[in-house]
């Protein structure tokens, strides 16, 4: 059988590999070809776009680069229309991927979605339309499956979180040696060039205030060195690794993490961590009228309660990035309680089963069933 997978986002791409492995154990004849990044290559996928070219941030972003994204859309459906996939496997990434759900679903293209759009947070008005055109719906937050059956009487598939899989096999598998003989504070300033450039400054001048720590930037992906370079020539105590964030984290004391995917992989790894975020003027008024979540941080989102502190626009400064972060380092009832909350958020998402695999169960039988 052919797939056709589309990632569009770093994390996307970490999904979208594991998720390409396990259907290369069901379906060792399949056919693969993504937008997606080197995670995705690595299994076997024909990479035809990388979501380097793909990711824009926040809502002022994506205006500026309206055209970039319509040229990528038309180049998209192009190639699907080309290769003629017997099941086209979205993830996550739903500004771009709804579109070309919709497009697919009327030229007769059975629609996958792996990693549904956080709908419940915003957006609510694209459930009825994602109905009509996605044939199966695949979800990885446990109180999404109830969220969609009894709002919107649509049944979808929860499959567990594959991160939880994804963080287990690094915490018994990873080893590196020691970056550093002081104790460690992470620093995962984001993705995007757009958000880097917006946290790791505030993230950096809190490394004065705590100069018997090493404080280590987790580089991005793709983005160059020179990048982060700028950024922290007037810190040179703070150093930086790529390709290593795991590794980072596993000998960390506690993180400074932008919003994201990567408060949930710090918390399944165990490190006490800070949520930072801080977007643009602009695209944080208009987040602040139309988002209708209580957290930003998935951790809390998916605990339904404050499990770890959130410094979200004004309030993310050096000074109270500072006091928190030294409330977090020296309070052991603090750390205690913590690890507590971690070990239930990991059996929560443990509940569904392995992610990766139980998805790609329900895509082979279903492209095989038609």
């Amino acid at each position: 059988m052919k797939y056709y997978l589309i990632a569009g986002e770093a994390s996307g791409d970490l999904h979208g590999s594991n998720l390409v492995r396990e259907i290369r154990k069901k379906d060792p004849g399949a056919a693969l070809r993504c937008w997606g990044g080197d995670k995705m290559q690595a299994e076997g996928a024909e990479l035809v776009k990388h979501y380097r070219e793909l990711a824009f941030m926040g809502f002022a972003e994506v205006l500026l680069n309206l055209r970039t994204i319509f040229r990528n859309l038309a180049f998209c459906k192009e190639d699907i229309s080309a290769w003629q996939p017997d099941v086209l496997v979205l993830i996550d990434y739903p500004g771009f991927n709804l579109r070309i759900a919709k497009w697919a679903k009327a030229r007769g293209i059975r629609v996958v979605y792996y990693i549904s759009p956080q709908v419940w947070a915003w957006k609510e008005n694209r459930v009825p339309s994602m109905k009509k055109c996605i044939d199966r719906m695949l979800v990885i937050l446990p109180f999404e499956k109830d969220y969609f059956r009894t709002k919107w009487n649509w049944e979808v598939s929860y499959v567990g979180h594959p991160l939880v899989e994804e963080t287990e096999a690094i915490r018994q598998k990873e080893s590196s040696p020691p970056f550093s003989q002081k104790p460690i504070i992470a620093l995962l300033p984001g993705s995007r060039r757009q958000e880097i450039s917006k946290k790791l400054p505030v993230m950096l001048e809190t490394s004065r205030h705590f100069p018997e720590y090493q404080f280590i930037v987790a580089r991005a992906p793709g983005t160059d060195a020179a990048f982060y370079d700028c950024l922290m020539q007037a810190y040179p105590a703070v150093t930086s690794v790529n390709n290593q964030t795991y590794a980072l984290l596993l000998q960390a004391k506690a993180a400074l993490v932008t919003s994201g995917t990567a408060t949930l992989e710090t918390a399944l790894l165990g490190v006490p961590e800070l949520v930072c975020y801080k977007g643009s003027p602009l695209s944080y008024q208009i987040a602040k009228r139309v988002i209708k979540v209580k957290f930003i941080s998935l951790v809390n989102l998916i605990m339904d309660r404050l499990v770890v502190k959130e410094l979200i626009q004004d309030a993310f400064t050096v000074e109270n990035v500072t006091t928190e972060l030294r409330l977090l380092l020296e309070d052991k009832n603090r750390q205690k309680v913590l690890q507590e909350d971690y070990h239930q958020l990991r059996e929560l998402l443990r509940s569904g089963g392995h992610a990766s695999a139980k998805a790609a169960a329900i895509i082979t039988e279903f492209v095989s069933a038609q």
